[in-house]
């Protein structure tokens, strides 16, 4: 009985698998995609402060995108595309760019008048004091995010009147005040302030007699019609 001897096959070197999404180690884009997530849906009523402020500080200890997932798995993630912000906007409304720093260190540093809001804005107080007033900025879209500090200083924090003030912090042998506001107007803007105190003081509320009157002229210069 003849017997063919079969070809010896060589043997297949094992497939390393890939790495599960969900242990990907998170960078500081994917944080900061998850922040802006939670932002808009504590402006947008989604979530109360309380859990954005729990939300965020779990945003910050995470180590890999599995664990920032399941913190918007229950928001519209996707929402500027399924429902376009309101026609709001003095041009392309930021996804990203630098923030506004204000910093102010045995010193005091002052934002106020007519100048552009961004869409972050940190302020940091350190045996200092600084003063935001938004009661006469140009806003450059819906939704303003203001992150203060405050250690042994003062952030104070002005709006007008006819806007939406919302926010959440903790005060550690201090103050963090944000008197919550909401405008008439649904396309009024948003500003959100969020941060702590320790041994300092921070204070956001509307400005009595201040508002928006020029709301939609503004608009309508800035596209030029």
């Amino acid at each position: 009985m003849d017997l063919e001897k079969k070809p010896e096959q060589t043997p297949r070197q094992p497939v390393a698998p890939a790495a599960p999404a969900d242990t990907l180690r998170a960078s500081d884009a994917d944080r900061d995609r998850i922040a802006d997530i939670l932002r808009d849906a504590l402006a947008e009523g989604r979530i109360d402060p309380e859990e954005h402020s729990e939300r965020i500080d779990a945003v910050y200890r995470a180590k890999t995108v599995g664990e920032l997932e399941p913190l918007v798995r229950d928001l519209p993630a996707a929402r500027t595309a399924q429902h376009p912000a309101p026609d709001y906007s003095y041009g392309p409304e930021e996804t990203g760019g630098p923030a506004d720093n204000l910093v102010a260190v045995f010193s005091s540093s002052t934002r106020k008048g007519r100048w552009r809001v961004g869409r972050r804005t940190n302020a940091f107080a350190l045996f200092g004091s600084i003063e935001i007033d938004l009661t006469e900025a140009i806003f450059a879209q819906r939704l303003s995010t203001i992150n203060a500090t405050s250690i042994f200083g003062n952030v104070e924090v002005r709006v007008p009147e006819n806007v939406s003030l919302r926010g959440s912090g903790t005060g550690v042998f201090g103050n963090f005040e944000v008197v919550t506001l909401e405008g008439a107007d649904p396309q009024a803007p948003v500003v959100v302030v969020n941060g702590y105190s320790v041994f300092g003081n921070v204070e956001a509320k509307p400005k009595r007699g201040k508002v928006i009157a020029d709301l939609r002229d503004r608009l309508r210069k800035h596209l030029g019609h």
